[in-house]
């Protein structure tokens, strides 16, 4: 007798590319089965809602676009499918009202990813969707899928399968890289995992370390070659973290590796010209420490004037002080790993996979999601891009078996 699953889709990974993938296709009336190695689904997901879980972005479409540098073209491909708009009313579906943010970022009003993956489980279920957690890959046999599960090997012949199983970063939370030799050995192209949005190392002082760690210095603006971003920078025990480090990530992470070090130039007062900011400073500075005199005259956090003579002597004389405090250089010497990166940088080689994201070593198989050789600062664009690749790979998988 024919096992039902025969005629099923089988999609690898239950994140947001893998559960994306299989709405559109039991949408469309295909059978699915979704395949996770961890004890439940959407880990990462979750994990990345803790502070607030940034679905998208409003900003403009070229500036968009931009977010995802030589990835830019197959991606816009991918936002065609599934765009902005399309995300924020797909929540709305699932009954999670949004919000946009100050900065143009947008956010569930519920702030958290977990009310957002309960609907979304539910309505997967109500579409048929079979989940297996506890469900392992580990390559192919013959033709068929071969999972390590509690009960044992299982064999599965699949109508099309969809792999969706991440890159390596937070590889406790399930994706662990571990998919690449599989690919490699069918000669498929992948190029090597690496941190992307992940912090970086500064050799700062025992004395900075224990009175400022986890503390931010906002606003700032950091320039790194041609590229300046304004935003927050946390300082941490190793060095440097935040959003803003994160939009510099892969030039600075290029850097090191080529160089063994990047210098990042970070404004603490971008809201004030070098000409106003010497003005401030001038002003007498009477029985007040220098310490209060850059706090009240030079708007300074104490964390600000703990970097600031971090770098070396507070400099005499305004002009010469405002320059430092415009153009504090920090040396990076090295990336954290990809057990602390929000994401990865490096997968399968685009030129591995035909439009609709199908490998073209291996007909019939899809690809989704992080696994592909792209990179996007946090902001929403990591998010987006992840769905709407879970897109792509559906309606291709339904293009390829009507084919069939």
């Amino acid at each position: 007798m024919t096992d039902p699953t025969d005629t099923a889709v089988h999609i690898i990974g239950a994140g947001p590319a893998g559960l994306m993938a299989a709405e559109t296709l039991a949408k469309a009336g295909a059978p699915v089965v979704v395949h996770d190695r961890m004890p439940s689904v959407g880990r990462k997901l979750l994990m990345a809602g803790r502070g607030g879980l940034n679905l998208t972005h409003t900003e403009g479409q070229d500036a968009f676009l931009s977010r995802y540098a030589e990835a830019e073209g197959p991606i816009s491909d991918w936002l065609d499918a599934f765009s902005p708009d399309d995300l924020t009313e797909w929540a709305h579906g699932l009954d999670q009202p949004t919000f946009v943010g100050s900065s143009g970022r947008v956010f569930p009003k519920a702030m958290k990813a977990s009310p957002l993956l309960r609907a979304w489980l539910a309505r997967l279920a109500d579409l048929g969707v079979e989940i297996r957690t506890r469900s392992r890959w580990t390559g192919w046999r013959d033709g068929a899928l071969i999972f390590d599960t509690p009960e044992g090997e299982r064999i599965e012949h699949p109508a099309a399968t969809i792999l969706a199983m991440g890159g390596a970063s937070w590889p406790r939370l399930g994706s662990d890289g571990q998919w690449v030799p599989v690919l490699e050995d069918q000669g498929v192209g992948v190029a090597p995992l690496v941190p992307a949005n992940a912090g970086f190392d500064v050799a700062w002082s025992d004395i900075l370390i224990e009175r400022f760690a986890g503390q931010a210095l906002k606003p700032a603006t950091l320039t790194f070659g041609d590229r300046t971003v304004r935003g927050e920078l946390v300082v941490t025990r190793y060095g440097v973290e935040g959003g803003a480090i994160y939009a510099l990530s892969a030039a600075l992470r290029e850097a090191i590796a080529a160089e063994g070090s990047a210098t990042l130039v970070v404004d603490l007062r971008p809201d004030l010209s070098e000409e106003a900011l010497a003005g401030r400073l001038a002003r007498p500075r009477g029985k007040d420490s220098v310490t209060n005199h850059l706090r009240k005259a030079g708007g300074l956090s104490p964390v600000a004037i703990a970097v600031l003579r971090e770098i070396g002597e507070v400099p005499p004389g305004a002009p010469k002080l405002a320059k430092r405090i415009k153009a504090i250089r920090l040396k990076l010497t090295g990336v954290q790993g990809l057990d602390r990166a929000i994401s990865t940088a490096g997968g399968v080689r685009f030129d591995a996979l035909n439009p609709t994201l199908m490998l073209t070593a291996r007909p019939g198989v899809f690809v989704a999601g992080e696994m592909i050789d792209w990179e996007a600062p946090t902001g929403g664009y990591l998010l987006q891009a992840s769905l709407a690749s879970g897109v792509v790979a559906a309606n291709g998988v339904l293009r390829w078996r009507a084919s069939q």
